[in-house]
């Protein structure tokens, strides 16, 4: 990675706390992203709201274990121990499995006591009333570094309140990862779904499978989420109203149900179905996948495992297209709650404000994992995003440049083309959509009938919450 971060240091030069303040009177420019906001509250800034602010105590953090440890090994021992030198704050970072985030997420709540910062790795919508509003940190990073991406506006912002109930720490593309020779000796394409379902039994045949998880975890919610869109079956509309079960919609969840069974039951094993988010990384590791869909740590994990022949037969690519579009959510989107019984919220406040403000060394440690929330906080945006991994050394080079690509022009949030509402959140931690795929693939229901119980329960979801004003 020494290519890539010393490309990075030539390419922009680091916007420090000082360079921002000089820089705080200048005239406030309207941030077109924000969409639902008001013109009042994208008006004119004044200086930045932790000037010269004096701070103090203890600021714990709860975030994930990292997919890529060596990226928690300099957060923790260099960037937090800086930052929190430079600010008189002692940090106290807890990385735990990231499926036990939302459950200890809901332990704090109950007890109301815990963190100060705590991060989750889906948009955790359904404990906006626990958390305190970040509209102003938005705003205040947004003035100084340009408008954040529409994907992580579209996963913080309720357009009911008015607010963004979360602050947007990281997000990560979602590309396929593929096995380049194995696929071309079964003759498979991954350009579209279709080539995909025809090619997934050439592919079991010669020994490795492909690899698409129907269980109740992260990657699973995330794939099957992206398929749907694929094929235009939308769970929700712009106005974040439930519209799977109706025309356009139910027909293509019907069809990404019918092509998912197709795949499985042709080109899959029923390890699928009991998948947690790190199987299929070691399954694909382990040399018998050829197909899978995640986030670049399957393939970063190859090289360091000194495997050449593996890593350099490890080729990325973007979601495939389906008869709609091609679209695919973000597989990670990390984002900050600060609790309304946070102890130290002043240096929770200014501590997110200060990682994105100057972003690159999180993009370059996390070995392109971490893409920034507000593109401008690289200077130079997806330009040198994209020249930096195109310049990684690992063969073949530049595939890390499609992650630029899919940032881009195929990532969107959970809930696209709506927010990532409550709603949204409850059927994400409640595993609603691997469920229905799952029941489907394993012929114990119909896709039209899983299809109609899913809008059901989904129907009821949305009443509790707009009940409760946050849809």
């Amino acid at each position: 990675m020494a290519d890539a971060a010393d490309e990075i240091a030539r390419a922009s030069s680091a916007l420090t706390r000082s360079d921002l303040l000089r820089r705080g009177t200048v005239a406030a420019f309207t941030v077109s992203m924000f969409g639902g906001l008001t013109d009042r509250a994208l008006g004119v800034y004044g200086p930045l709201k932790f000037a010269k602010k004096e701070l103090s105590g203890e600021l714990r953090i709860m975030t994930w274990a990292h997919f890529v440890p060596d990226y928690d090994k300099w957060l923790d021992g260099t960037y937090a121990k800086q930052w929190g030198e430079a600010n008189d704050v002692e940090v106290k970072i807890d990385h735990i499995n990231n499926a036990l985030l939302y459950s200890t997420g809901a332990a704090e709540v109950a007890a109301q006591s815990g963190h100060d910062l705590f991060w989750f790795i889906s948009p955790p919508a359904t404990f906006q009333k626990q958390a305190i509003p970040v509209t102003d940190l938005v705003q205040e990073v947004s003035k100084k570094v340009g408008p954040m991406t529409r994907v992580s506006r579209k996963s913080t912002y309720n357009p009911r309140t008015k607010q963004f109930y979360g602050f947007p720490e990281s997000y990560a593309p979602d590309p396929v990862q593929y096995r380049r020779s194995q696929l071309q000796q079964a003759g498979v394409s991954l350009r579209t779904w279709d080539d995909l379902r025809q090619g997934a039994a050439k592919l079991k045949a010669i020994g490795h499978p492909v690899g698409l998880g129907m269980s109740n975890e992260i990657d699973s919610n995330m794939l099957l989420t992206s398929l749907l869109y694929c094929y235009g079956g939308y769970i929700q509309n712009e106005e974040n109203q439930i519209v799977i079960g109706q025309g356009s919609n139910r027909k293509g969840a019907i069809q990404a149900l019918q092509v998912m069974k197709e795949i499985y039951s042709s080109g899959m094993s029923d390890e699928v179905f009991a998948w947690t988010a790190a199987s299929n990384n070691q399954a694909f590791l382990a040399g018998r996948l050829s197909v899978a869909l995640n986030a670049i740590s399957i393939v970063r994990s190859a090289e360091d495992s000194g495997n050449q022949a593996l890593s350099d037969d490890t080729w990325l690519a973007s979601i495939p297209r389906g008869p709609v579009q091609r679209l695919g959510n973000e597989h990670v989107m990390g984002v900050y709650l600060i609790w309304k019984f946070a102890k130290n919220k002043e240096a929770a406040q200014k501590y997110a404000v200060d990682q994105m403000l100057s972003y690159q060394q999180h993009f370059v440690r996390s070995k392109f994992y971490n893409f920034p929330p507000w593109t401008g906080s690289i200077k130079g945006g997806f330009k040198t995003i994209r020249a930096v991994a195109t310049r990684d050394p690992h063969k073949p080079r530049g595939k890390y440049s499609i992650l630029t690509t899919i940032a881009e022009k195929y990532t969107t949030n959970p809930g696209h083309p709506g927010n990532t509402t409550p709603v949204m959140d409850e059927i994400y931690n409640t595993f609603l959509i691997p469920q229905m795929f799952a029941e489907v693939a394993q012929g114990k229901s119909s896709p039209a009938d899983a299809v109609g119980r899913f809008a059901s329960k989904a129907q009821a979801i949305y009443r509790k919450w707009h009940s409760q004003k946050l849809v």
